[in-house]
């Protein structure tokens, strides 16, 4: 199972977020849970770097099967609300793959 955990700041600002694990719906370079979390955190994450100019850290597993991205702190409030907007659509994205495969991907928002 995929696990996502998105952290939120006391504001309700997404902070930072981990994914974890395989869905294993299917075998591996057929599993489409995978690949719709794959596409969507990555999306998500190459449109912050493109979009907002900002370097998040990023640590990815060597096999796969692990991201975890943290933003910097203090960013400017233009440059937040663009971030807060790509990554909000990240996880209205996720929650949709995980209403439809809930059984292969989970979601916890963490304060």
């Amino acid at each position: 199972m995929i696990n996502a955990k998105i952290y939120r700041s006391n504001e309700g600002l997404i902070t930072s977020f981990v994914l974890s694990g395989h869905a294993e719906f299917a075998e591996h370079g057929k599993d489409l849970v995978c690949a719709g979390a794959s596409a969507v955190t990555f999306g998500a994450v190459n449109a912050v770097l493109s979009l907002t100019n900002i370097e998040p850290q990023i640590d990815q597993g060597g096999d796969g099967g692990y991201l975890h991205v943290k933003l910097p702190d203090n960013l400017d409030r233009s440059t937040s609300d663009k971030v807060q907007l790509l990554l909000e659509g990240m996880l209205v994205s996720l929650q949709t793959i995980e209403r439809d495969y809930g059984q292969y991907i989970s979601i916890s928002i963490m304060k």
